[in-house]
C-alpha cells in the first residue's frame, strides 16, 4: 500500500538500527514521512543532537524529514487527557512539516508507523492506519534503554552519526617531549580504543617534503626542519584534519584516545606564529584532557624537534587554556607508569558520568 504521509514519532534516546529501519520501512511505502523526534528536558541527549545525527543518516531517504520538539508531558497512556496533551506536541510537528513543504495538505498524515504499542493508538488520534514494524525486535533486537543501560554491548547497533556523538574522546596535549604519544598509545591500548595520532607531526613531514620537492625544482637549497615557514593556514589545515581523524575514529569504538585534538592545533599555532590562532577551528570539547607535565621528562631530539627551552612555556600555556575554557583536565606529572596509572584513574572516573543516562520521562 502506498501512503500521501507517514508518521514514525519517538524519543531516538538515542538512535539505533531498529529506528532505521523503521523509518526507511515507511518511507518505501509513503510519499512523505515526517520524524517526530520528541524529547524532555531532563533526559541526556539533546534533541538537537538526536536530529543532526538522524538527519545525517537519512538525507538520502526520499520525502524523510527529521524534526525536534519538547516534550515534557508526563507518561499516561491510560489517562486522555495526557494522551491530549502528546497530541498537541505531535499536531505542532506535523504543522511545522507543512508550513516547511509549503503545502496544508502536509499537515494530514494518512499512516503511522510504529514499533511501540502506542501506535494503534496515535494512529486512531489521527485518523491513520497503523503500521506495525517489527514489534517483538526481531529484525533488530535492540531498544533505547538496551543501548543506555550498556554502549558497549550495543555500538553496533548505532549508525556513525550516533556513534561520533556519543562517543568519549579522551585527549592528551602537551608540549615537545613530554611523551603525549606514548601515554596515548597506552591508553588506547588499555581501553581497547581507537587511537589519534598527532596529524600536526604528519603536516610537518608533509610539508618538509613538499619544500624539498620545490627546493630541488628552483635550484635552491633544500630548506631544514627549523627552517619552514608557518602560516595560519597551516595551523587551520592541521586542525581541521585532526578533527576529520578523531570523528573517524569515534565512528569505530565508544572510547577514543587522541594525541592532540583541534584545540591543540591553536596553541601551538601561538608558539610558532607568536599569535593566538582565533582563526583555527575548534568544534568541540572531548571528555577529559590530560596535560603532560614536561617536568622530570628528559627532551628528545629526534631530529625534528626545537622547542627544548619552551617547555615551560607550553606546559603552563596548555594549563591556561585549558583552565579559560572551562574542561575536565588532569596535569600527569612522574615517570610513564606513574602517568598512566594515574591517566587510567581519571579516564574510569569520566567514562562512568560519560556513559550515564538519565531515564526519560
Amino acid at each position: 500500500m502506498r501512503f500521501r504521509h507517514a508518521l514514525v514519532l519517538g524519543k531516538f534516546y538515542p538512535p539505533h538500527a531498529g529506528h532505521h529501519h523503521l523509518i526507511r520501512t515507511a518511507a518505501a511505502a509513503s510519499e512523505r514521512t515526517t520524524v517526530a523526534v520528541l524529547g524532555s528536558s531532563v533526559e541526556s541527549l539533546t534533541i538537537t543532537d538526536r536530529v543532526a545525527w538522524m538527519h545525517d543518516e537519512h538525507r538520502d531517504d526520499p520525502g524523510v524529514a527529521i524534526l525536534g520538539d519538547l516534550d515534557d508531558h508526563p507518561m499516561d497512556y491510560h489517562d486522555d487527557a495526557v494522551w491530549e496533551l502528546h497530541m498537541g506536541v505531535a499536531r505542532s510537528v506535523l504543522a511545522r512539516r507543512a508550513i516547511q513543504d509549503g503545502d496544508p495538505r502536509a499537515a494530514v498524515v494518512d499512516a503511522v508507523f510504529a514499533s511501540e504499542d502506542y501506535g494503534a493508538e496515535l494512529a486512531a488520534r489521527l485518523g491513520a492506519k497503523h503500521v506495525a514494524v517489527d514489534p517483538d525486535r526481531e529484525r533488530f533486537p535492540v531498544s533505547g534503554t538496551a543501548v543506555r543501560t550498556d554502549p558497549y554491548a550495543n555500538w553496533h547497533y548505532l549508525a556513525r552519526a550516533t556513534r561520533r556523538g556519543l562517543a568519549a574522546r579522551i585527549v592528551v596535549v602537551g608540549a615537545e617531549s613530554t611523551g603525549t604519544t606514548t601515554l596515548s598509545e597506552a591508553l588506547a591500548r588499555h581501553y581497547g580504543a581507537s587511537w589519534v595520532p598527532e596529524y600536526g607531526r604528519l603536516h610537518t613531514e608533509a610539508k618538509l617534503t613538499a619544500a624539498h620537492a620545490l627546493a630541488e625544482a628552483t635550484g635552491h637549497p633544500p630548506p631544514r626542519p627549523e627552517g619552514l615557514v608557518w602560516t595560519v593556514g597551516d595551523f587551520v589545515d592541521v586542525a581541521v584534519r585532526q578533527a576529520e581523524l578523531e570523528d573517524a575514529a569515534a565512528g569505530e569504538t565508544p572510547v577514543v584516545v587522541c594525541d592532540n585534538d583541534p584545540w591543540a592545533a591553536t596553541v601551538w599555532c601561538e608558539r610558532y606564529l607568536g599569535r593566538e590562532g582565533s582563526d583555527v577551528p575548534v568544534p568541540r570539547s572531548p571528555a577529559l584532557y590530560l596535560l603532560t607535565d614536561h617536568v622530570g621528562v628528559d627532551f628528545h631530539q629526534d631530529g625534528w624537534r626545537d622547542g627544548e627551552h619552551l617547555r615551560p612555556w607550553m606546559t603552563a600555556r596548555f594549563a591556561r587554556g585549558l583552565r579559560e575554557r572551562g574542561v575536565p583536565w588532569v596535569l600527569l606529572a612522574g615517570n610513564h607508569e606513574h602517568r598512566l596509572r594515574r591517566a587510567v584513574r581519571a579516564v574510569d572516573d569520566v567514562l562512568r558520568a560519560h556513559f550515564h543516562y538519565a531515564d526519560p520521562l
